[in-house]
């Protein structure tokens, strides 16, 4: 747990600094906004890195084993390279400073895909719950140390500073890696290249119910991620709140009803089981968004805004866990950093493919309408997890 900790802050702390801090970063340069807009092309690595993740099955470095061996010469090179970025001036060098955050970005999404496979290859079946809850409070608290408290340095140390310091910090993922046990038993990687592209396939496809998880996975946080796209606007433009009352609620009290539900519903797991955690964190999750359409009907209150940032975010971190630690029961050890890449990218796309229409549904249909809707959104992941119970319980270790 303390690797996952540990790891879980690595993984998160390269995000904002190549996201949402080095926006404000060009942003307080005077760097043009049309150029800041092309700086978001930098996250691309991101969403594609299942394209590589195939080398990383199957080539084994000589040294701390098949995962950690992959992860140490990363978290070295990330270290360096947010180091670099520091010591360039955005209004100046706009282009090679993109280039080094696109580098940031391709690395930091390398890492993320050897500690995912880490994390689904040393933990043990009632372990899954309780670590992805670990991992995601590490990985929480990272993106407030590269977010909020990078954006409070700069004002008193200036960026260059700020970035230094960030790099340094990386070595506590250093750390996390140098104390991360090897995973129990032996794993054959795959012999060729070929078979790290296609063993990964032709393995999940075996399995009878493949399609069906697939459409699982697409549709359980299909309806949480849907509300998600519009609350800030929703809290802003909708309900009529400041910026610095949802930047305190939403993001500050949000961020720590998240960590908590992650922590409660991993835990949870150790009792429940995957199938019954995932049907009752799922289930809140759904219900959760009907307090922002009880908050548009009332309209401005302290209250309600209080206690629906709290209950979605509490019920959307146990969600969370209950996922991920689905995801990693559907992975084969032998081929989990190319699995695990691909089942995460596939979570998305029902999301990515969704959001675009919120703005004309609340057009339409007004901001309560559209919770409900969102909520509604919730069922088919619900009822197909219902469908495949037995096919969710069965899965164990591969």
């Amino acid at each position: 747990m303390a690797a996952m900790l540990l790891l879980g802050f690595a993984s998160g702390l390269p995000l904002p600094l190549t996201g949402g801090t080095l926006q404000a970063w060009l942003t307080v340069a005077g760097v043009d906004l049309k150029t800041i807009g092309i700086f978001s092309l930098v996250g691309v690595p991101y969403i594609i890195k299942f394209i590589w993740s195939p080398l990383m099955d199957r080539f084994v470095p000589i040294w701390l084993g098949r995962r950690r061996g992959w992860i140490l010469p990363i978290q070295l090179v990330l270290l360096s390279v947010i180091a670099l970025m520091g010591f360039l001036q955005p209004a100046y060098a706009p282009l090679m400073l993109g280039v080094l955050a696109f580098f940031v970005a391709f690395t930091s999404a390398s890492q993320d895909i050897v500690i995912d496979a880490y994390r689904t290859d040393v933990l043990y079946e009632k372990e899954r719950g309780i670590g992805a809850a670990t991992f995601v409070l590490g990985y929480r608290i990272a993106m407030l140390v590269a977010g909020a408290l990078a954006l409070i340095m700069s004002d008193h140390i200036g960026w260059q500073n700020t970035y230094l310091i960030m790099a340094a910090i990386m070595v506590v993922g250093v750390f996390g890696t140098f104390v991360g046990p090897e995973p129990q038993g032996d794993v054959t990687p795959p012999k060729t290249l070929k078979d790290a592209v296609w063993g990964p396939l032709q393995d999940f496809i075996s399995h009878k119910f493949a399609l069906s998880m697939i459409f699982l996975i697409v549709l359980y946080k299909l309806g949480d991620a849907y509300a998600g796209t519009m609350t800030t606007t929703f809290l802003l433009r909708g309900a009529g709140f400041s910026p610095t009352e949802v930047g305190t609620i939403n993001k500050g009290m949000g961020l720590i009803a998240t960590i908590v539900g992650a922590l409660f519903g991993g835990t949870l797991m150790i009792k429940l089981g995957l199938f019954r955690s995932l049907m009752m964190f799922g289930f809140f999750q759904m219900v959760s968004n009907l307090s922002f359409m009880v908050l548009a009907w009332i309209g401005k209150s302290y209250g309600v805004m209080i206690f629906a940032v709290a209950f979605e975010n509490l019920c959307g971190g146990m969600g969370t866990s209950a996922f991920v630690a689905l995801l990693m029961a559907l992975c084969n050890k032998k081929y989990s950093a190319t699995q695990f890449a691909l089942l995460s990218s596939l979570s998305a796309f029902g999301r990515v493919l969704i959001s675009p229409s919120s703005g004309y549904v609340i057009n339409i249909t007004g901001w309560a309408m559209f919770f409900f809707i969102t909520t509604l959104t919730a069922l088919p992941g619900l009822w197909l997890l219902w469908k495949l119970r037995r096919e969710v319980d069965s899965l164990k270790n591969s």
